[in-house]
């Protein structure tokens, strides 16, 4: 969690909504009205609506702190200072061109290479997490991890086989998935959300990139759960993209001895 001296300040959460409610009218006004998309050099789909909702939220941030960096999975770095908001226009590009609602808008507010403040928003489901300043809450009210503390109890979640980029990282991940009580695939970063309202206990992924885990970190932290890389360090920008969260310190603990 963000270290208790560090703390987000009502300027940035005004503009951090804004960008959200950007997010989803735009994402709403376009979700099953389009399939057209492009394939960009690592063979992943991305639409017109992508490239429009982060130029959106990069003018928004340029607007109101034009001297902050930003960081953007569809235009790149621009480097000011050392506040960086970190933004996934669409996570869940594949879910957004075929129909499926299980999309999201991914914003986070970073000082210093820690994550302060992180949004989930999910356009189509009216939902909205946002993580910050000890607290998570969705759609306003506040909201917790489970708890649960043992593998044979969990009910663990990744987005999918694919997404692993070695047959070593499945390996693992499914050495500890198979001992768990439920193993569910799907979601992308929806999972995180649900972690952190505790409708599931673990999620185990890899391959990520800045911008598909930054936001995540402030949403599963202060909602009372752990999440760092397969070793236990922070995630940072510079972190390998494989990501564990857990609802419990015990738990994330014990995963973390299965991966490795």
């Amino acid at each position: 969690m963000a270290s208790p001296e560090k703390s987000v300040t009502p300027d940035i959460f005004t503009v951090a909504n804004a960008m959200a409610d950007a997010a989803r009218k735009h994402a709403i006004r376009y979700f099953r009205q389009i399939s057209d998309y492009d394939r960009k050099g690592d063979d992943s789909p991305v639409t017109v609506v992508d490239k429009c909702i982060e130029a959106e939220l990069r003018r928004l941030v340029t607007i109101h702190f034009p001297e902050h960096s930003i960081l953007g999975e569809e235009m790149g770095a621009w480097a000011g200072n050392d506040s960086l908001w970190v933004i996934d226009p669409i996570d869940g590009t594949k879910s957004f061109i075929t129909g499926m609602p299980l999309f999201d808008t991914l914003i986070a507010y970073v000082e210093r290479d820690e994550p302060l403040l992180g949004i989930i928003e999910m356009p189509a489901l009216s939902e909205r997490w946002i993580g910050a300043n000890g607290t998570t809450r969705k759609n306003g009210r506040i909201c917790k991890v489970s708890g649960c503390e043992e593998i044979e109890d969990a009910r663990i979640y990744t987005s999918s086989p694919d997404g692993f980029g070695n047959t070593d990282d499945l390996a693992r991940y499914n050495r500890l998935s198979k001992q768990a009580a439920i193993r569910r695939f799907g979601g992308d970063c929806y999972q995180y959300a649900l972690l952190a309202s505790g409708h599931c206990d673990l999620v185990v992924e890899a391959s990520l990139m800045p911008y598909d885990y930054m936001a995540l970190v402030p949403v599963v932290e202060n909602a009372g759960g752990y999440i760092s890389d397969w070793q236990g360090n922070p995630l940072t920008c510079q972190s390998d993209g494989r990501v564990i969260a857990a609802s419990s310190n015990k738990l994330w603990q014990k995963a973390l001895s299965e991966l490795n």
